[in-house]
């Protein structure tokens, strides 16, 4: 039930119109979270790991890159890609992290002002639901962006030290798309997070909940993904254009992870010779330059449809998340 509130006694029809709206409070909830999040031991475990993980990716790519100075044109775009073993890319080790700090960020977010007993006494101020799930929501999602642009200029100032070159225009364009696609993935994962923390009346739970569904898209996904293509679209000959079929539908249900997006997308952006995600028949090359670079215009068009996947994903994660916290019972 939405909180009740009277207005002044003085101009109370302008009072009413003023504090009627859904929205009244919401900038106090993404500031109050925003300040918890920042000040919290969990947020400074994560922080410290991811930029433990920043440095020594960087460590190892200008290793390997400083023979190239001079040579390549987009030599700060390999600092995300680069890798060398034992440690991946950075941008492997984002797949992986960006999730892990999504939810660690969200999966209290509801559940844990219930347990607190702290719900109702939210919900009594001037604040409706609406403001607060999307404050609460706008708050993680601000300080994800914070620790995620933080980490990328941290990249950008090493890699600078290292080699001694700084970036050109379209390579700092092509990494600010990047920290806006991951930023983007992100969102995905706090969303998710944020709708285990309102079905699952236990945080443990919803933690452990949401975890389950991102390791179910990295790991069995993939393998789901392959199984369905075989039985969807069968080689009953063995012709080309069977083969092309299956591959194609397995590579369009792979899609529907998160994960695949987010990587695919990221090759867009990061590796300016790639041309298509997709299958490419060899009559479609001819005249093709292979090797050169795309635009910066070129390689957004080619991820743009990733982004506005996961775009859509968090909005469909979002919104139902806010049915069910709208239908949801709070008691004093």
């Amino acid at each position: 039930m939405l909180a009740q509130r009277s207005a002044p006694a003085g101009g109370a029809a302008a009072a009413t119109r003023r504090e009627g709206s859904p929205w009244t409070g919401l900038w106090a909830v993404v500031s109050k979270e925003m300040a918890d999040y920042l000040s919290s031991t969990r947020m400074l475990i994560l922080e410290l790991i991811t930029v433990l993980t920043a440095a020594g990716t960087v460590f190892t790519a200008t290793t390997q890159l400083r023979e190239t100075v001079g040579q390549d044109r987009f030599l700060f775009l390999r600092l995300f890609t680069t890798s060398q073993e034992p440690l991946p890319a950075f941008v492997g080790f984002l797949v992986f992290l960006v999730p892990i700090i999504a939810i660690a960020l969200a999966f209290d977010a509801v559940n844990g002002e219930l347990n607190a007993r702290t719900m109702s006494r939210l919900l009594a101020q001037p604040i409706y639901r609406d403001a607060l799930l999307l404050g609460k929501f706008l708050a993680s999602l601000f300080t994800l962006a914070l620790v995620l642009t933080t980490i990328w200029l941290l990249i950008a100032g090493l890699g600078l030290l290292r080699l001694g070159v700084p970036p050109g225009g379209e390579e700092t364009a092509r990494l600010l798309w990047f920290l806006l696609l991951t930023i983007a993935y992100g969102g995905v994962w706090l969303a998710l997070g944020m709708l285990a923390s309102i079905l699952f009346r236990q945080p443990a739970t919803a933690a452990m909940a949401a975890l389950a569904t991102w390791l179910f898209f990295t790991v069995f996904w993939g393998i789901i993904a392959g199984i369905l293509a075989q039985v969807l679209r069968p080689v009953r000959i063995g012709l080309p254009a069977e083969l092309l079929a299956q591959a194609q539908l397995e590579q369009a249900l792979s899609r529907l992870s998160p994960n695949v997006l987010y990587t695919e997308a990221t090759i867009a952006l990061l590796r300016p010779e790639v041309r298509s995600l997709g299958f490419v028949l060899p009559s479609q090359l001819q005249g093709a330059l292979l090797g050169a670079p795309l635009p910066l215009s070129e390689s957004i068009m080619l991820g743009w449809p990733h982004m506005v996947g996961l775009i859509a994903g968090t909005l469909l994660l979002f919104a139902l998340g806010y049915v069910l916290f709208q239908r949801q019972e709070i008691r004093a």
